[in-house]
């Protein structure tokens, strides 16, 4: 066994693969590495071309087979990244996602320890059927049951695994990469958007994401000189994005910009003046964390994670009510922000959602499992307690 060795697994792979388990991935593991662990991630062979580099910012990349398959990909390769860590026999295996630690009790019966950070209530989405929900909830079951420690990225979903299971759930969130605001806008005017102009979106393009609320409001407020850019694209072809695409197509005022990343997803967000996010269904939304660390006013449905982030009731509406998302799109475009009110925004963001702090409180976890302290990691905690208490635009959360 390796004494110092971490494996990760539960995410389609890194970097610039689209999701918010794969963001929160990319973030984490060169960071543990950064703080003195060997970190291997497991990552899904369609996601991963076979000549991609084995080290990526330290952390060793291990290519492991799956189909390509909306139902039977995530369950396959969770099965076979359980069978490689029987065999390497690592210090710690940490799952990422509901879905993926169905595999926990293999773990277990075989001595490995074993971490599961819960992301969200995957048996939620629109997307799947009776049959996918029932795996996804014992996939949950399982994991909170027989992991050695739970990870939850919302305190919401940290009481819920206490409530629901009665076991104890750290609540470590996700984070933001903060960095200077581009000040080129090419990519955006490439896309037919002016600077300031334009209503910002991102997200993989499923129904509980609910691009399509945010499209009929958008189109709704008639709003003169002013663009939606849709930024996302389907993982597997379903219903919803072709429906999506139908509805947008036709409106020189509606822009699918497809996929985006690095450069032109950093200038999308800078050269923004609204960002939503719609969601029927979060764990805790990295795109809104990353809108603020913009310095974006952000509007948002009323789901818990999202509150958790915005407590100011002029920046929420009711998930599903176009009618009142239409009405406060109008307004949050006519009042806008200030170059001042947005850099607090963005310096805030950075205070509370910070990668580095969220990795020395992993490690806290990872630490105490394996029978080390670490007193840095508990001062993190500590500092990052007292920042949580407040939310976005100056008031508390509404939880």
């Amino acid at each position: 066994m390796s004494r110092r060795e971490i494996y990760m697994f539960g995410f389609r792979g890194f970097p610039q693969v689209q999701g918010g388990i794969e963001t929160h991935a990319e973030n984490l593991a060169p960071r543990v590495v950064e703080l003195g662990r060997r970190v291997t991630v497991c990552m899904r062979s369609p996601y991963v071309a076979p000549d991609a580099p084995k080290i990526w910012r330290g952390v060793r990349v291990l290519r492991l087979w799956t189909l390509s398959n909306k139902y039977l990909e995530t369950l396959l390769h969770s099965v076979v990244c359980a069978i490689v860590a029987m065999v390497r026999r690592p210090a710690l295996v940490h799952i990422h996602g509901i879905g993926p630690a169905i595999v926990t009790p293999l773990l277990r019966a075989v001595g490995l320890r074993v971490v599961v950070t819960h992301h969200g209530e995957d048996y939620n989405r629109e997307k799947w059927g009776w049959a996918a929900r029932m795996v996804l909830r014992t996939g949950e079951a399982l994991g909170m049951r027989y992991a050695n420690r739970r990870i939850a990225v919302s305190r919401s979903i940290g009481d819920l695994v206490t409530s629901k299971y009665g076991k104890p759930c750290e609540v470590v969130p996700n984070g933001v990469v903060f960095s200077d605001l581009p000040q080129q806008s090419e990519k955006v005017i490439e896309l037919g958007l002016e600077p300031g102009r334009y209503i910002l979106t991102v997200g993989r393009l499923v129904p509980e994401k609910r691009q399509l609320d945010l499209l009929r409001a958008f189109l709704a407020t008639a709003l003169p000189g002013w663009k939606l850019a849709i930024v996302g694209k389907i993982d597997h072809r379903n219903e919803y994005a072709d429906q999506l695409a139908r509805e947008a197509a036709g409106h020189q005022n509606v822009v699918m910009a497809g996929f985006q990343t690095g450069d032109g997803l950093r200038q999308l967000y800078a050269h923004a003046a609204l960002f939503v996010l719609p969601s029927s269904h979060e764990g805790l939304p990295i795109v809104l964390l990353e809108a603020l660390s913009y310095g974006l006013p952000v509007l948002v449905s009323d789901i818990a994670p999202n509150l958790e982030v915005v407590g100011d009731p002029d920046h929420i509406f009711h998930v599903g009510d176009c009618e009142e998302m239409s009405a406060k799109l109008l307004a949050l475009t006519e009042t806008g922000s200030s170059a001042t009110e947005r850099e607090v925004m963005r310096r805030e963001s950075a205070a509370r959602y910070d990668w580095s702090d969220i990795a020395l409180r992993t490690m806290d976890i990872y630490d105490d499992l394996l029978g080390r302290k670490r007193q840095q990691g508990n001062l993190s905690r500590a500092s990052w307690a007292t920042r949580a208490q407040h939310s976005a635009y100056g008031r508390p959360a509404n939880n």
